[in-house]
């Protein structure tokens, strides 16, 4: 008994929602607190997604029955016709066995009885969604699915650590009958579970430490029809421009640096999973793409049909961006002609660009593929976000995922990136006008503007960037600035009259209802140090006191801390003969840890 009972004195008891899991001192399954963000907007997506199904397939019955109904009315009449021309051409013929013919109640029996008999499709009852979590750690996710979710199935989670299966088999046995009858623990390569069990899930998540490129083409092939596939990456610094030649060889994009980069990498990540799934005939609809801290996370359903991916090139866009005043510009991929009342498919128009910025004179980066089409569905999001408020004792991140749910249903959904109005007003070295008086300029110009929810800062419209930056010549007129140096991109678009007179007068659109309301949008991280955690079994330095906090470097975390570096660093020290070269010796500060 007291060894029971000295062996629970090494496990943490961390509860998130629902779920309670087991987590070791030694801290050998990863495990990262921020990631309730993450966590809670999947099991609102999850829960969103089961009351659609079942709307979908109810519809679909209504309708399967309606044309049934009429086809059975069709064949009747017909069959009707007929026998009444056989009895014509009886009597005619001298023949007096006269063919009956079927009265109403007679038809009506025969209708019940075929409404009643199942189509090529099946009729059979809609079962509950079987979730496939590919990369599960401690199971942390996959239990607050199975405990939270009303009507979920069967819930498999993957992991191929034995220390993270062996982890998740005890958290499963430590939340009750209803996590063991439900949730399963399997030691497995997601990418070889996922390919032997095609189109077999209804939802599948995938949220790898890193990028999750080389899971996304087994993953497309695994989720079923009219499925929905979460994917989250958190290789930001790929995606955001710092190594374009990694992003292109990972997810086949070139990305640009650009205040807009957040929102360029969730159309990164969108235009490559839409990659994986053409080459199976499959293609995506986005119904939710969220960028939150320190990754992306995209929430889209799959359906397969050989038609629809013809449409891809439409969806797709290059993007060119100006090296100098950062004016960016985008060239569809594709193009529908109309053609003996017909829709054909023809390659883009372009260049949209010429060789030099019409503005300020400068180069273009040329960046993408991306998605250019839109990245959220509007139903989905406002349904998303009832639902949340109605349930939001049962989310612990309700204020953060209620506030950033907010902010995307009043984005505009139709116009890809943004413009910063700090980032205009740097090129231009002038004072910044207050976001309502320029987004007011915008709307009576005659145009839309909305908020990001990537950027507090960030401003998407359908303006044109001369509209842009002729609003811009104005509001310099009236607050004038300091010559600068001719060769300046600003001293060039400065330098130019602007042919659009904006008006600063104050518009009735110019503030969201959030807003008005006076909803919070943007909310500040909850904590210190709150962010990405090292990858568990790696060593901690000075490099990582911006993540982890300096008290993993002095000490201050207390004994548990400390016991897990010990124990780490004795392992590394045992295994580093036998699984690699020695390693460097580290500096006194330095310590090795897990997170």
């Amino acid at each position: 008994m007291g060894d029971v009972k000295d062996e629970l004195q090494n496990y943490k008891i961390i509860k998130e929602g629902e779920a309670e899991i087991l987590m070791h001192s030694s801290n050998t399954v990863f495990f990262n607190k921020a990631q309730v963000y993450n966590r809670d907007m999947s099991i609102a997506v999850l829960r969103t997604f089961i009351s659609k199904r079942k709307e979908e397939h109810d519809a679909y019955l209504s309708k399967k029955g309606k044309l049934e109904k009429k086809g059975i009315e069709g064949e009747l009449s017909a069959s009707v016709s007929e026998d009444v021309n056989t009895t014509h051409d009886d009597q005619g013929n001298g023949d007096t066995e006269v063919q009956p013919i079927h009265s109403k109640d007679e038809t009506k029996n025969i209708s019940e009885q075929c409404l009643k008999m199942p189509s090529w499709k099946g009729s059979r009852e809609l079962k509950p969604p079987r979730v496939l979590e590919a990369l599960a750690a401690s199971g942390l996710r996959a239990l607050r699915y199975a405990r939270e979710v009303d009507e979920i199935g069967q819930v498999i989670a993957l992991d191929n650590d034995k220390a993270s299966v062996e982890s998740c088999k005890r958290n499963i046995k430590f939340n009750g009958s209803t996590a063991c009858s439900k949730v399963e623990a399997h030691l497995a390569d997601a990418r070889v579970y996922m390919l032997t069990h095609q189109k077999e899930f209804d939802a599948v998540d995938l949220d790898p430490y890193g990028s999750p490129s080389v899971f996304l083409d087994s993953a497309v092939q695994s989720v079923a029809d009219g499925g929905i596939l979460m994917c989250t990456a958190t290789d930001m610094a790929v995606l955001c421009g710092n190594n374009g030649e990694v992003c292109y060889s990972k997810y086949g994009s070139y990305p640009l640096k650009g205040k807009y980069c957040h929102e360029m990498a969730l159309r990164i990540l969108l235009a490559c999973i839409e990659s994986h799934a053409n080459r199976y005939k499959r293609h995506i609809v986005p119904i939710l793409s969220v960028y939150m801290d320190f990754y992306v996370r995209v929430f889209v359903r799959i359906y397969t049909s050989a038609s629809a991916i013809k449409d891809t090139p439409l969806k797709l866009s290059y993007v060119y961006q100006c090296v100098g005043c950062d004016s960016f510009h985008l060239q569809s991929i594709g193009r529908t002609i109309s053609k003996d009342k017909s829709l054909k498919s023809a390659p883009g128009y372009g260049p949209v660009v010429p060789q030099e910025c019409n503005d300020c004179g400068k180069k273009f980066n040329m960046g993408g593929p991306i998605w250019s089409a839109p990245m959220h569905d509007k139903d989905w999001v406002n349904s998303i976000l009832a639902n949340v408020k109605v349930m939001k004792e049962r989310y612990p991140a309700y204020e953060k995922i209620s506030a950033v749910l907010t902010t995307i249903s009043e984005e505009l959904h139709d116009i890809p990136l943004f413009v910063s109005l700090h980032n205009l007003c740097a090129t231009l070295k002038c004072t910044s006008p207050p976001a309502v008086i320029f987004r007011s300029a915008v709307i009576n110009a005659g145009y839309r503007i909305s908020g990001s929810h990537v950027n507090p800062l960030g401003l998407k419209t359908d303006a044109p960037m001369d509209v842009i930056w002729d609003i811009m010549r104005c509001w310099v007129k009236q607050h004038p600035i300091k010559a600068q140096q001719p060769d300046k991109s600003g001293t060039v678009i400065l330098s130019k009259e602007p042919t659009l007179e904006a008006n600063f007068a104050r518009a009735v659109a110019s503030l969201s209802k959030a807003q008005v309301r006076k909803e919070v949008r943007y909310l500040p991280n909850p904590e210190r140090h709150w962010g990405p955690k090292v990858r568990a079994g790696r060593q901690i330095t000075n490099k990582h006191c911006s993540l982890l906090g300096p008290g993993v470097l002095n000490g201050s975390l207390g004994q548990e801390a400390n016991e897990a570096t010990e124990a780490v660093a004795d392992e590394t020290t045992e295994h580093s003969d036998v699984e690699g070269p020695p390693m460097k010796r580290q500096k006194n500060s330095d310590v090795t840890t897990e997170a």
